[in-house]
């Protein structure tokens, strides 16, 4: 765990504060030093208008991490909301809410994210809010099992035979456990969302270019990968050391949560 949480330090300082880990412009080109290998003066090597790859993997940390988190926070929000009051409404209500989500869950979220784009047309933008819906019904069915466990926990029954009002006792003792197990989620959700939003980046429904972002950078080298293959491989790495990173410490973390329940 300490690997991953470390692997997720430095991605987090990229995002942030990019200029601490490299100094060069992500955008500079310069055709004289087009494809140029791995070097210490470059140290991803170069693309084919001679833009610094590693520069551009680091600022481009801030639009795929962001998209991710962005993604993650608005669906863990909106499942929230929706599972507890499916949780606590009426049968009938209940049973319509979740009818629809198992709809939702029945498809795999990159395809639900590529229908919404084709609705909404391409954009980073439209990027977090096809990845956010497509997310919204796992955190749905999450938070209205929990809702409707913790609502018959002795602890809340004890609330409100003191006086405590439904309402007050629903929101003090139901919603910061529903919350807890949604946070979890949220952990591995992040780096399944940063992962459908590189892919529709890759596809060209995302940001364009010289746009620095790992999905596009993946699809700029992969004309030229035989030639210049650490276009492509380092944005890749990027991609696939920041998502297992998060699923890591995120696995982690809800072991941890169902052993603390047991």
């Amino acid at each position: 765990m300490g690997a991953a949480i470390a692997v997720l330090a430095v991605i987090a300082v990229a995002a942030v504060w990019p200029g601490l880990l490299a100094a060069a412009d992500p955008l500079q080109t310069d055709v004289r030093s087009a494809l140029l290998p791995p070097s210490p003066e470059h140290l991803f090597g170069t693309d084919q208008s001679g833009r610094d790859v590693y520069s551009r993997v680091v600022h481009g940390a801030g639009r795929s991490v962001g998209i991710g988190l962005l993604a993650t926070g608005i669906a863990l929000a909106v499942g929230l909301v929706v599972g507890a009051l499916a949780g606590s409404a009426p049968r009938g209500v209940d049973t319509a809410v979740m009818r629809v989500n198992d709809v939702l869950m029945a498809f795999p979220e990159f395809l639900v994210a590529l229908v919404v784009i084709a609705v909404l047309g391409p954009g980073p933008v439209n990027i977090a809010i096809a990845v956010t819906l497509a997310a919204v019904p796992v955190y749905i069915r999450l938070a209205r099992v929990q809702t409707q466990t913790l609502r018959v926990a002795e602890h809340v029954e004890a609330a409100r035979i003191l006086g405590v009002p439904r309402v007050r006792a629903f929101m003090r003792h139901v919603v910061p456990g529903v919350l807890g197990a949604l946070s979890v989620l949220a952990t591995i959700g992040i780096g399944s969302s940063i992962l459908a939003a590189a892919g529709l980046s890759f596809l060209g429904l995302g940001p364009s270019e010289p746009t620095p972002e790992w999905g596009l950078m993946l699809a700029g080298g992969r004309n030229v990968l035989g030639q210049a293959w650490w276009i492509s491989v380092f944005p890749g790495v990027a991609i696939t050391l920041t998502v297992v990173s998060a699923t890591v410490v995120g696995r982690i973390l809800r072991a941890r949560a169902d052993g603390s329940t047991t």
